[in-house]
């Protein structure tokens, strides 16, 4: 039996509605991060309704949504997914979150020839194995800490040494691929290489040899719940280097309230921040967009949730483009779509991947405050971080 999980006001898909379907993390281990997509495709549905619909020739029909629950199981998300286009026989796809989901659910949009554009896996071998039907509004998971270790190059003192640490994961893996050449580039030492098992929950022993080795920069690639736990265990060991930053959980507010005062100092970084100059065609702009999302979900949104309505936004005009609904002739469209959305801007290239630069962000004090971004320097980093006992 699969849990069924539809997010339509109305309660049913009328026949002439345009129906996108995804299976999402919406309960298990991960379901934190699923609850952005969720929220982001029901927002985006409701405003291009709101706003007259989908133009198809010279009717208009409205967007629904059909979602299941994959519980953080990627063999049911696979199944669900199989579902949707076998059974369910919805338009186009929506994405799930996370890499070895949109690894493992875009067999299912090769297979069944039904285009997939999704903001939840930016994995570069998603997007290595040559699919037609496969798009994706992440920048690429090997370039994540590539504007972190251009800003490295800039802070005095200069740090020498790096900890790459990294889950066994899809996208993780792949962080750690693209971060060595760029950290060696930089002339850095890379001094410890790590890989540990997805949610772990113990980085005790990882952290004495960041500690005895005083190793001045640490990068972490994995998940938000992995990260909490490092950074509440550097704590009560006392393990200060110069500079940590994480690939997730600093652009996010949860992940501010739950380590408080301790979150201090993280850096970490973000494709989206809700700036006014980011327009789209339906909020306006990523402000206006961000304002709503808050309003309407009581939580403020990140870049999962932005780039999650730029996979609607961009399904709509390729659509509309077309005048069709037609997955092979949208397939087609989204190979040449050039659309800015409160995201930003989308094309895609080749492989179906766009590419966006990373802004360095860090925490000082209740702010998250942009440091480093495609054009250099923006403020001023916290740096090197003091010890824990230091701190106020």
């Amino acid at each position: 039996m699969l849990a069924l999980f539809t997010a339509l006001p109305i309660g049913a898909v009328h026949a002439q509605d345009i129906v996108l379907g995804a299976s999402i993390q919406l309960t298990g281990p991960v379901a934190n991060t699923g609850r952005y997509y969720r929220d982001a495709y029901q927002i985006a549905v409701d405003k291009i309704n709101a706003a007259g619909g989908v133009k198809i020739g010279d009717q208009t029909h409205k967007l629904a949504l059909k979602l299941y629950d994959n519980q953080s199981d990627v063999n049911l998300s696979v199944r669900q997914y199989t579902q949707l286009v076998s059974q369910d026989k919805v338009n186009l796809l929506l994405g799930p979150f996370a890499s070895n989901f949109a690894l493992a659910d875009s067999a299912v949009s090769e297979k069944y020839k039904v285009p997939m554009v999704q903001g939840g896996g930016a994995s570069d071998q998603i997007f290595a194995r040559n699919f037609k039907y496969i798009f994706g509004t992440l920048a690429p998971a090997s370039n994540y800490f590539g504007s972190t270790i251009d800003m490295l190059k800039e802070l005095k003192p200069a740090a020498k040494t790096v900890a790459l640490l990294y889950a066994d994961d899809a996208f993780d893996v792949s962080v750690a691929q693209g971060t060595r050449p760029m950290l060696k580039e930089a002339g850095l030492d890379i001094a410890m290489d790590e890989r540990y098992s997805t949610n772990n929950s113990d980085f005790n022993t990882l952290l004495s040899q960041i500690k005895s080795k005083q190793i001045d920069v640490v990068l972490v690639a994995g998940h938000e719940t992995e990260i909490l736990n490092f950074v509440r265990q550097a704590k009560s060991l006392a393990v200060a280097p110069k500079l940590y930053s994480f690939t997730v959980g600093v652009p996010s507010e949860d992940f501010r309230k739950a380590l408080g005062r301790d979150a201090d100092y993280a850096f970490g970084m973000t494709p989206w921040l809700p700036s006014p100059e980011l327009k789209d065609r339906w909020f306006g702009d990523a402000q206006k967009f961000a304002t709503e999302y808050k309003a309407k979900y009581g939580y403020n949104p990140d870049y999962h949730a932005a780039s999650g309505v730029a996979d609607v936004e961009v399904l709509v005009q390729a659509m509309e483009n077309v005048g069709s609904t037609d997955p092979q002739k949208v397939r087609d469209e989204l190979t040449k779509i050039k659309l800015d959305t409160l995201y930003g801007p989308v094309a895609f290239s080749k492989n179906g991947q766009i590419n966006l630069p990373q802004v360095v962000v860090q925490v000082q004090g209740d702010k998250l405050v942009e440091i480093y971004g495609a054009k250099g320097l923006i403020n001023q980093p916290k740096y090197p971080m003091p010890a824990w006992s230091a701190r106020h």
